[in-house]
């Protein structure tokens, strides 16, 4: 009996990794594929993304909001401490309906800082706390496992728990940052309503990204309780 079980959990245990895998694979691939897409059309304005953020910033009052590049793939960011809005290098000079909807929508996450959106201070709030549990909580679990100090193991899940919450506050500052950018991209006519069918494909993508993570997240954190749930039976 003990030995099916030990079993069935191993599959169980191996069956949550492949998920998590395949889950991300999936998510990766299909925002690259939508980027990629979306890249290769060139917006009706020609509007590059440093362009189209500046219009977008200087429409809602954000003066003070710099816009710069940096290097990397899908690297684009918006930085609350410095406001600063930073565009990869395609996004920044390119004139696609990618890099249009791309920069639209770090535009929404600095309307969303001025306005406080909640979210988003709640967020910014627990970088400190997620930058914590992301140093300490697997050196927790590995530690607690090695040496079976199994009350440290749960303290290193509880970490991983910070994590969870973080990704899941996460989702709706990504959605309402897209919902924002596309209002914007509308009111300002800088994209046309069929280059907005794009826009929201692409962010679609992008947001699936986030769900992604928290799926695989929570399938992980799943897979170390049921191993302490079982080192515990022991």
């Amino acid at each position: 009996m003990f030995l099916f079980y030990y079993f069935s959990f191993d599959w169980i245990g191996y069956g949550l990794i492949l998920l998590g895998v395949v889950i991300t694979l999936a998510a990766q691939f299909y925002i690259n594929s939508r980027y990629k897409k979306y890249r290769a059309i060139e917006n009706k304005n020609h509007l590059t993304g440093v362009e189209v953020a500046r219009k977008i910033l200087d429409a809602n009052g954000l003066d003070d909001v710099y816009v710069t590049e940096v290097s990397g793939f899908l690297s684009d960011h918006y930085d609350p401490s410095r406001k600063v809005i930073r565009l990869s290098k395609d996004n920044f000079n390119g004139t696609s309906i990618a890099s249009a909807s791309v920069a639209a929508h770090e535009c929404g996450h600095a309307i969303q800082d001025k306005e406080g959106y909640v979210f988003l201070r709640i967020r910014g709030a627990l970088v400190p706390f997620v930058n914590l549990a992301s140093s300490f909580g697997y050196i927790a679990i590995l530690i607690g496992f090695l040496f079976n100090m199994l009350n440290l193991a749960w303290i290193g899940v509880g970490l991983e728990l910070v994590i969870l919450f973080f990704q899941l506050i996460t989702l709706p500052v990504e959605f309402n940052a897209s919902s924002r950018a596309e209002q914007q991209l509308l009111k300002l006519n800088l994209l046309s309503n069929q280059e907005l069918d794009g826009t929201k494909d692409m962010l679609r993508s992008a947001a699936m990204t986030y769900v992604a993570s928290l799926a695989t997240t929570l399938l992980e954190i799943l897979r170390l309780v049921l191993i302490l749930f079982r080192s515990d039976d022991r």
